[in-house]
């Protein structure tokens, strides 16, 4: 039988440049050292083997209004960048929520014929009591909030329980701990089994060091996380985490465009 595999890009749209060691670890080296974070959209392509392949997005960026109010450098809206490599958002049928933190649903707009997908927990989580306490909400944004619910009522979000098969060898996987019910997505590659985890794992450090990242709604459940993660990938250069810049330099570039790099080849460094 013909092992199903699928292209995996990275694609980035947004740098902060002015975070510090202490804001991406509980417990760093150097306090004040420079830790920047990029912001990335990433697209799933195939299966390769079949004559009719279909895209997959995983999470919707944010936008030019959310960059600004935010501090954060944009390089060009996620709906450009997957342009960039070819894919037209308004033909995307799937689009997966890791969760609904400002910078991963803040732009479902670019998106108008596809379905959403989340996680049962994240939903209750963003809508539920803890909403009530202004430090858990700092990291969402109501209007992204209301876009989710405007879906489902529009019969165009799904809401998952735990492990789904979202394409053939695709899966979505519950992780929890950054927020209330982030998921990961595990997808079968040339090179094997990546596992794009989102902000389940910030950078490769928070997950290789078990240094968790400061923004968490349970410690513990993070920590569990990062072991559920390592299982399911195929090794630490298969594990690809929400925003190390270090992903631009570790993988080959989509033609000419250091902007995109595609995560389904070895690593060049």
């Amino acid at each position: 039988m013909t092992q199903i595999t699928y292209e995996v890009l990275a694609l980035r749209y947004g740098i902060f440049d002015g975070r510090k060691q202490f804001q991406n670890y509980i417990v760093p080296d150097d306090h004040a050292a420079p830790d920047p974070l990029d912001f990335f959209v990433f697209a799933i392509r195939g299966p390769r083997e079949s004559t009719t392949p279909r895209t997959i997005v995983m999470d919707t960026g944010f936008n030019a209004a959310s960059a600004k109010r935010r501090g954060r450098e944009i390089i060009c809206t996620p709906d450009v960048a997957l342009r960039n490599a070819g894919i037209e958002p308004a033909t995307v049928k799937d689009v997966v929520l890791t969760h609904m933190h400002w910078d991963h649903a803040g732009g479902m707009e670019y998106f108008p014929a596809a379905t959403f997908h989340i996680q049962a927990e994240e939903m209750a989580y963003c809508t539920g009591p803890c909403m009530c306490q202004p430090f858990l909400r700092r990291p969402f944004d109501v209007e992204d909030v209301q876009s989710a619910i405007r879906a489902l009522y529009a019969d165009r979000l799904r809401v998952h329980q735990g492990t789904v098969e979202l394409a053939p060898g695709v899966t979505l996987h519950l992780i929890g701990g950054h927020s209330g019910g982030i998921q990961a997505i595990r997808v079968p590659t040339a090179r094997g089994w990546v596992v794009l985890a989102g902000d389940a794992v910030h950078l490769w450090g928070n997950i290789r060091k078990r240094n968790p990242f400061p923004v968490v709604v349970d410690v513990a459940r993070m920590l569990r996380g990062f072991d559920t993660i390592e299982g399911l990938a195929d090794g630490p250069d298969h594990v690809i985490p929400g925003h190390d810049p270090l992903i631009l330099h570790r993988f080959p570039p989509l033609g000419t465009n250091r902007e995109i790099v595609q995560l389904h080849l070895p690593p060049v460094g």
